[in-house]
């Protein structure tokens, strides 16, 4: 049935004004006796819906859902005739289970097996079900809105397809393909429905935001909102000439086209713009993409990396002049390239930035801030963003506002808290369990008068704490038993584990910890190591190490870790987020996380999966070990996604004005160069002209620099270092808020524009690596390391959390380095995560305890006099036997035992290994020297 798209047919527009919609009561269905289905619609006398009916005062929802399953089958148990009406395919697409409170559909009657999905809208609190009505049932929506002609007509003829898929399972390898009649659930039909509307009252160059958590079924959402676009005409008039997908999935191109080709005549509508298309053509990617837009096709796919390019086509292309373009993101992820890069520093923040220096991915979110440019107006694309977790600039950027006094919200929502409800998703934060470090560091060589600067010094050692073998050694024990001891077996034993290192270095030193504790446990798990580029680490080892060198013979690592052989993956950046494995039941986090970056991280494990035995993937099987994030503050960074983000606070737009002017009190540039840069830049005067502008800058800046840093013989203005560091940082800050601010506002101001131009140039050559030196920590040593257990808490929602805009940016005073002798840096981190847990009475007295403990084992004392001290201390018997003794002073001595158990399951375990040794030597010497050596 073609639903027309305008009114210029009058052969079509007839035939569509004839079609006629009816419902009957008590429908008999059965060829065998009058049993009969409460409702059954009809298209032009052929039946295409089914529902049952039940009021709550007497039966609910399951009554209905259980009738369909035991009593409404394709095929009479008792007679074995066929009953047409429910035969999939064959005459009613879909059944409506309905209450007072709730409706249900499902498309397949089969038995015990029939799955009905939730076709609710969701409840006042943002979970499962339907909100309160005033004026009748809270199912009243179905026949007041979806039920009406124009609405039912839509779904039927531009919504409802056959969906095609190839899966394959990930623990049998067994390759199945199915075929489902897909029906929207009721908020991908409301979210197309409402766009259109949108749309179509509104006009060209709007925003609109649709957040929708996972497991909402975007590719469908997606897909239903291309075509509407596609086709989409108003007083007969195309409304856009093309609309671009956003995505890097390949499954998405294929399931759009298979979906629209179903439900639109026209089977050239999608084209793909990707490399097996340049490559059939034997042309570029660009080319392919400016033939494409230029012939008009009706939809266009393209890869994040491509957009940039399909953008400036739009802007520059003549041709192209007066077109109008919609333009879908899904939320999909991918790594950068360096067009996107460049053009993504204007919209992402500083930890961002380092993410992605680290190898980290990027999201269609940031690419499309980026190219919402035509700066404050785009009068000729519209842009609708799929995203599960907006943060604040997304909503300030493409979320409108429901009144002019109220903040930017989102179009459209489907919560992460309905999806939990209705099933869809699990709740990963149901048993979060953390970790606190304590630790002891010392000096091993002579401490001189040289100061430095207590923050710095802090950030320094903190990170080398953290990076020590030794620690990573204690964590890769605790994350390899915690997952063999309840992790391993879940699945039918094919539970899988990510552990997220908060560098490429720390994966590098996480993979080889973890396999060499894996191998001394000979427990067989296999291990794959994600980052990207190259990482040097001598201390590691003397060669680069690389994927392909920590992960010989494996050539894709999604692949691989599909199969049995790979149990556990450590990450650095890859793979936090866009990654579905649906056997990750654990998470072990060594990295800070918070907002987005948690949510999409700890999301990984959130993806429901049934065995092939039968048995289901529960939010009780989840697992999270962090040694780092705060409980409190995992739960603050979920709550403005658990329900619908909104804005507490939005960015004040006179900070653009406020920053230039503290900028320009530095005295590092003039007026005459920030015309110069600009007008090289706007003339396409090249690098060379840009640099000529920015020199002058650049040049005061690092003498200033020089200056501060000689000062008072060496000493150093710790004052005007403070300051010119705070203007570095606040070139920074200008040209990202300005980028960000100019795609909401129109500031008019073309000295403003000059500046930014200015500013970006001079942020490039005025970089910190450039003018600090680092910290020398090549004296520093580790002398106690331990992870305190701090237990398992569940993460519950209470307060609805809104996200804040950018109220403060430049703000900050230099601030005057506190200078002190390094030695107290030590002393004071020692006393902040070590003194109380390790006091050297404790361990005097606890080895003393132990020697007592394993003299008494006289076939000990024996194995130590006939061996080496080598063969001695590798024996199973003597690290029984110092297990044994430290278990049996446990009571005495929690703290000391609790740290040796860590020792004990370090691979290599350097202290406790030398203990070992010197005790093996003193047992082999015979008990009463060992006994007075004790004392």
């Amino acid at each position: 049935m073609r639903i027309p798209a305008g009114d210029l047919n009058e052969k079509r527009n007839s035939d569509y004004a004839a079609v006629r919609l009816r419902v009957m009561r008590q429908v008999y269905f059965s060829t065998a006796d009058t049993r009969s289905v409460d409702l059954v619609f009809f298209v032009n006398g052929l039946p295409v819906a089914t529902a049952e009916l039940k009021t709550d005062f007497t039966q609910t929802i399951a009554d209905a859902i259980a009738q369909y399953r035991t009593s409404r089958l394709p095929k009479d148990p008792q007679t074995g005739k066929v009953q047409p009406l429910f035969v999939s395919g064959a005459r009613a697409l879909v059944h409506f289970a309905v209450s007072n409170d709730e409706v249900w559909m499902t498309t397949r009657l089969a038995g015990e097996k029939t799955h009905f999905l939730p076709f609710n809208r969701g409840a006042e609190d943002g979970g499962a079900g339907n909100p309160v009505n005033p004026n009748g049932s809270r199912s009243s929506y179905l026949w007041e809105r979806v039920l009406q002609r124009e609405a039912w007509l839509t779904i039927l003829g531009r919504l409802m397809y056959i969906k095609h898929e190839s899966s394959t399972d990930p623990i049998s390898g067994k390759t199945t393909k199915s075929s489902t009649l897909r029906f929207p659930r009721f908020h991908q039909w409301e979210a197309v429905t409402e766009l259109t509307m949108a749309v179509t009252t509104e006009g060209v160059g709007h925003r609109y935001l649709i957040q929708h958590s996972a497991g909402s079924g975007k590719t469908d959402s997606i897909a239903w909102t291309a075509h509407r676009m596609a086709r989409l005409q108003v007083e007969n008039k195309k409304v856009f000439d093309s609309v671009i997908v956003v995505t890097d999935r390949n499954v998405l191109d294929a399931q759009l086209q298979d979906a629209i080709k179903q439900i639109d005549n026209d089977q050239g509508i999608v084209v793909a713009i990707d490399r097996d298309a340049a490559g059939k053509s034997g042309g570029s990617k660009s080319g392919l993409l400016a033939e494409a837009l230029t012939d008009g096709k009706l939809i266009i796919v393209v890869t994040i990396q491509t957009f940039p390019y399909a953008m400036n086509e739009i802007r520059k292309n003549k041709g192209l002049k007066g077109k109008t373009f919609a333009v879908i993101a899904d939320e999909a992820h991918s790594s950068q390239s360096g067009q996107v890069a460049a053009k993504l520093k204007a919209v992402l923040t500083a930890d961002e930035l380092r993410d992605i220096e680290e190898g980290g991915d990027l999201s269609v979110e940031s690419v499309l801030a980026a190219e919402a440019t035509e700066r404050a107006a785009s009068a000729n694309i519209s842009y609708f963003a799929f995203t599960a977790t907006p943060k604040g600039k997304t909503l300030e950027l493409f979320g409108r506002r429901p009144s002019p006094d109220e903040a930017p919200a989102p179009f459209h929502v489907y919560t992460m808290k309905q999806a939990i409800d209705e099933g869809y998703i699990l709740d990963v934060l149901t048993g979060y369990h953390s970790f606190t470090l304590a630790f002891q560091i010392g000096q091993n060589a002579a401490i001189t008068g040289d100061e430095v600067d207590q923050s710095e010094a802090t950030k320094a050692v903190m990170k080398w704490v953290k990076l020590n073998p030794q620690t990573i050694a204690q964590k890769a024990a605790i994350i390899v038993e915690h997952f063999h001891a309840n992790v391993s077996s879940l699945l039918d034993g094919h539970a899988k584990a990510m552990v997220v290192a908060d560098s490429r270095k720390a994966a590098v030193r996480y993979k080889l910890a973890i396999d060499a504790f894996i191998a001394s446990k000979c427990y067989g798990y296999g291990t794959l190591a994600a980052f990207s580029g190259v990482v040097q680490d001598p201390e590691s080892g003397p060669e680069d190490f690389t994927e392909a060198t920590m992960n010989p013979g494996v050539r894709d690592l999604r692949t691989a870790f599909t199969g049995d052989q790979y149990k556990v993956m450590i990450v650095a950046n890859k793979f936090q987020t866009g990654f579905d494995q649906p056997l990750l039941c654990a998470m072990y986090v060594d990295r800070r996380l918070s907002g987005v970056t948690a949510v999409q991280t700890l999301s990984r494990l959130n993806r429901t999966y049934r065995t092939p035995s039968g048995t289901p993937k529960t939010a009780a099987m989840t697992q999270v070990v962090d040694f780092v994030n705060d409980p409190a503050a995992i739960q603050e960074s979920f709550e403005p996604y658990f329900t619908d983000a909104f804005l507490e606070t939005e960015t004040d737009p006179n900070l653009v004005h406020d920053l230039a002017a503290k900028l320009d009190t530095a005295a590092i540039y003039t007026q005459a160069e920030i015309d110069q840069c600009a007008d090289g830049f706007v003339k396409g005067q090249g690098n060379n002209a840009l640099y000529a502008a920015v020199d002058p800058g650049k040049k005061r800046f690092a003498e200033r620099y020089q200056a501060a840093l000689i000062h008072n013989g060496g000493e150093g203005d710790k004052a005007a270092l403070a300051e010119l560091d705070m203007f570095r940082k606040d070139v920074g800050s200008f040209v990202r808020l300005y980028d960000f601010m100019s795609q909401i506002i129109d500031y008019g101001d073309p000295e403003l524009e000059k500046k930014q131009i200015y500013l970006r140039a001079l942020e490039a050559v005025i970089r910190p690596d450039n003018y600090t030196a680092p910290i020398d920590l090549s004296g520093v040593v580790l002398q106690q390391v331990k992870q305190i257990d701090r237990g398992r808490a569940d993460i519950g929602f209470g307060t609805r959390v809104g996200l804040k805009g950018i109220t403060a940016a430049g703000s900050g005073e230099s601030r005057d380095p506190t200078m002190v002798a390094f030695q107290v840096v030590l002393d004071r981190l020692n006393d902040l995560f070590g003194s109380e847990d390790f006091t050297e009475g404790q361990k005097v007295s606890f080895i003393e305890s132990l020697l007592r403990t394993l003299l008494d084992d006289d076939s000990l004392i024996q194995q130590a006099r006939v061996n080496t001290p080598k063969q001695f201390t590798e024996s199973p018997d003597f690290d029984d036997a110092v297990t044994g003794a430290v278990a049996d002073n446990q009571g005495a001595h929690q703290k000391m035992s609790d740290y040796l158990f860590h020792q004990l399951t370090g691979p290599g375990a350097p202290d406790i290994r030398h203990r070992q040794v010197v005790l093996s030597g003193r047992l082999g010497r015979g008990r009463t020297h060992i006994a007075s050596n004790s004392r």
